[in-house]
């Protein structure tokens, strides 16, 4: 007597696309991380937020920001134009819904850089979305490179330091906290992306629906 035996085909199915989060306070490095991990050339898509304020010296238009007017960005308010936005230090930022959305619908994976409060919201939109909060070592590091990047006067800078400290009581909100050591930019973007990989081997994938 022969027995056969059949045997399905195993298929395993792309991971879904991620909707990541970088976030933490002001003077943490998100910027740099970001860069760095363009530099690697992740096949990543990168959110460019949508700002107010006035380009700093090194930035560009349509790469570091989409910077506006006052009254584009509320044109963009009224059409409901924007994932979420905030005022952030007396200027308006804000996530263009239709570069994410396109994005996650292509499967790529989305990172978006956005401060704490923006962090909030789209942790209520997206329950799902992968949420990262890099933090320095201590509030003493922080405060040596806000003063580094000369952006501030004092008052300005006094007013980063205590919404940082507040910033601190949403820790809740994330999934994971990265340190971004001084001068070891490398090593915390390879924790990052240890975390995209880990995430994206997952059993019950994330489903991201905005």
């Amino acid at each position: 007597m022969t027995f056969e035996t059949t045997i399905s085909p195993f298929v395993l199915e792309p991971p879904n696309p991620l909707l990541i989060v970088i976030s933490g306070p002001s003077g943490v490095g998100k910027d740099s991380v970001l860069e760095e991990m363009k530099t690697r050339g992740l096949p990543f898509h990168f959110v460019i937020t949508a700002t107010t304020r006035s380009p700093r010296p090194d930035e560009k238009d349509g790469v570091d920001y989409f910077f506006l007017s006052q009254d584009e960005f509320a044109r963009m308010i009224d059409e409901g134009e924007l994932l979420e936005y905030a005022v952030v230090y007396q200027d308006y930022k804000g996530i263009p819904k239709s570069q994410v959305r396109k994005a996650l619908a292509s499967g790529k994976n989305v990172i978006m850089r956005i401060d704490v409060q923006g962090a909030e919201t789209i942790r209520k939109l997206a329950k799902d979305a992968l949420m990262i909060f890099l933090t320095p070592q201590n509030e003493e590091e922080l405060i040596t490179r806000l003063q580094n990047r000369n952006t501030e006067d004092n008052e300005s800078l006094k007013l980063r330091i205590a919404t940082t400290r507040q910033e601190y009581n949403k820790i809740d909100l994330f999934d994971y906290i990265v340190v971004n050591k001084d001068e070891q930019l490398s090593i915390t973007v390879d924790m990052i992306e240890a975390i995209i990989k880990t995430e994206q081997q997952r059993v019950h994938q994330r489903v991201v629906e905005l």
